[in-house]
């Protein structure tokens, strides 16, 4: 199965990719299906049942409002966020929803919308069902799950949506594993980000490759601006304040760190806070390769764009290509989301794809690379997922930072090294998802382990 670097990079919205975007893709597919199948203007009324995470922690990720505005026909790409809101606010007190615009039904969310908090569909604690009524008449019913980045399957588990059908194109190099990657880099004479490259062009034309991952960087370049920018509480109940545009403004104010040597470390933590205070707010946000993690990636990029001399727009794709191919490794083998594996399968991935990612426009060979990856997820192992509040604020939002920082010296680590290591890529990978299917199910996203339930919400 081909994962493509843009389907681990998707610009969307937050607070969440598995319990946001994937729920509101899944929607818009839903009816998109009641169209083809000439079903739309029987349709009077809609059921939509969440299991799982989706039931515990739904509800403080924005569920309900992304089915709905799904429903009538927005995409995570391109809603305006504001707009989303305050349309999900209008069906709530009309009691009406427009059916991708066109078939207007009648629909109340607290009688539509079921959360079965003890129930689990059988593919995935993110399932969904949605079913649709011409009276009392079942029209159409469909399974659905959002199995993190955005990433949504059918009941059989096959992909559904945008690029679905590119999972099985044939590239010119294929790879399934780390040791097959590395193997592929070796015999061609390539670099990760170069085999990656080709694989694209594969897919598209290179022209269109490079420009897309400069408007994903632009876009996560744009999440920062904004997270620096901007102040107040963010929502939810736990009036967690927002802290990037005060660490900005003291950090713009000693630009240069004469009185302290790390000052680096803040600029670090500086990206990361603003993105993932962003995501929080339910802001525009890159998935990188989750909602959770979205602040990762972008502030290890900055690092590299700031501080690492001869950084390039080519470096800075380079980058999102290696990170992309090392991202596609865990999907394959592992998982990418915080409700099957807990936070070491976000937070953790994020941190090995930005690991590896820093050390290959750092010059890193194809193993260095590897060592970098294998390091960044193996001090993540075991990493709960347990939201206070079923919100991505606490601990989820330092903890971005922090895997920002463990990702840089992933990569210096393995930098000082000839790539020659004991624990291969594969063998972290396969130690996260045994270690993700012996976690509590308390601790991966239900907010009912941890954190979660050690602090009083206030």
């Amino acid at each position: 199965m081909h994962i493509s670097v843009f389907d681990l990079f998707k610009i969307g919205i937050g607070p969440s990719s598995s319990h946001t975007v994937g729920p509101m893709n899944a929607a818009r597919r839903f009816a998109e299906g009641l169209r083809e199948g000439g079903l739309l203007p029987r349709t009077t009324s809609l059921k939509l049942e969440l299991f799982g995470s989706l039931s515990f922690t739904g509800r403080g990720h924005g569920t309900d409002l992304a089915v709905m505005v799904g429903l009538e026909g927005a995409s995570p790409r391109t809603v305006d966020v504001d707009e989303a809101r305050a349309r999900a606010a209008q069906i709530g007190a009309t009691g009406k929803l427009s059916l991708l615009q066109e078939k207007e039904i009648t629909f109340k969310p607290a009688e539509a919308i079921v959360f079965h908090r003890r129930e689990k569909l059988p593919l995935h604690s993110n399932g969904m069902r949605f079913t649709a009524l011409g009276g009392d008449e079942v029209l159409s019913q469909r399974v659905f799950y959002s199995v993190g980045g955005g990433f949504v399957v059918n009941d059989q588990g096959v992909p559904e949506g945008d690029g679905a059908a590119q999972h099985s194109a044939q590239v010119p190099y294929p790879f399934s594993s780390g040791d097959t990657l590395l193997a592929q880099c070796n015999t061609h004479g390539l670099s990760i980000s170069t085999l990656m490259l080709e694989n694209e062009k594969s897919q598209r034309p290179e022209r269109e490759v490079r420009e897309r991952l400069l408007e994903i960087a632009a876009a996560m370049d744009a999440c920062v601006k904004r997270g620096c920018e901007r102040e107040g509480i963010l929502p939810g109940g736990l009036k967690v304040k927002r802290r990037a545009a005060t660490l900005s403004r003291r950090l713009k104010a000693e630009a240069h760190g004469e009185s302290d040597p790390l000052v680096i470390i803040d600029w670090v933590n500086l990206w990361a806070l603003a993105v993932n205070e962003e995501n929080a707010a339910g802001g525009r946000v890159v998935t990188a390769p989750t909602n959770g993690a979205a602040g990762i990636i972008p502030a290890v990029l900055q690092y590299y764009r700031r501080f690492v001399p001869n950084a390039d727009d080519e470096g800075t794709q380079r980058f999102l290509l290696t990170a992309g191919a090392i991202g596609a490794l865990y999907k394959k083998n592992a998982s990418i989301s915080g409700a099957e594996v807990g936070c070491q399968g976000e937070v953790g991935v994020a941190c090995s794809m930005a690991a590896g990612a820093l050390a290959e426009v750092m010059g890193g060979t194809p193993e260095q690379v590897e060592n970098a990856a294998e390091i960044g997820m193996e001090h993540n192992l075991g990493l709960t997922c347990d939201p206070i509040g079923g919100l991505v604020q606490v601990p989820c939002i330092e903890r971005n930072a922090m895997g920002s920082v463990k990702a840089i010296n992933a990569a210096r680590l393995a930098l000082f090294g000839d790539g020659k290591h004991k624990v291969s890529l594969d063998k972290v990978i396969a130690t996260m998802l045994s270690t993700g299917a012996d976690m509590s199910v308390k601790y991966k996203e239900t907010a009912r382990g941890g954190l979660a339930v050690n602090i009083v919400e206030c």
